[in-house]
């Protein structure tokens, strides 16, 4: 078990997590190359700050953040993800992450995306 991140603050609560919680916010949140010990571990999702807020941007976010999460099916963390992009054009995208762990419990991660 380890310290579960705040996906709010970026900060720790204390509390002792034992889901892919932690996991699923390093992977999203460490910009692509960004972390030295894995330089493939991260994501592409800073990118899209600067994009306009359409459709395809959404699109790009989904497949973002699912690229970043496929390490977690390989490494068997997980059984099972499933993200969702919602963008109701309002400058915000947010990604919904459905997350089946190794013992078959499913988790729901949410992660705002600010854009254009």
């Amino acid at each position: 078990m380890e310290s579960q991140l705040n996906p709010s603050t970026g900060d720790y609560s204390g509390a002792m997590s034992d889901t892919l919680g932690n996991a699923v916010y390093v992977r999203l949140m460490t910009p692509l190359g960004g972390y030295w010990a894995d330089p493939l571990m991260g994501s592409r999702l800073h990118e899209l700050a600067r994009e306009k807020d359409k459709s395809r941007v959404a699109q790009l976010a989904e497949q973002y953040a699912s690229d970043a999460l496929a390490p977690l099916l390989i490494s068997k963390e997980a059984l099972h993800i499933n993200v969702e992009a919602i963008a109701p054009h309002n400058g915000r995208i947010y990604l919904h992450v459905k997350v089946q762990d190794a013992s078959g419990r499913e988790s729901l991660f949410k992660h705002l995306l600010q854009v254009g």
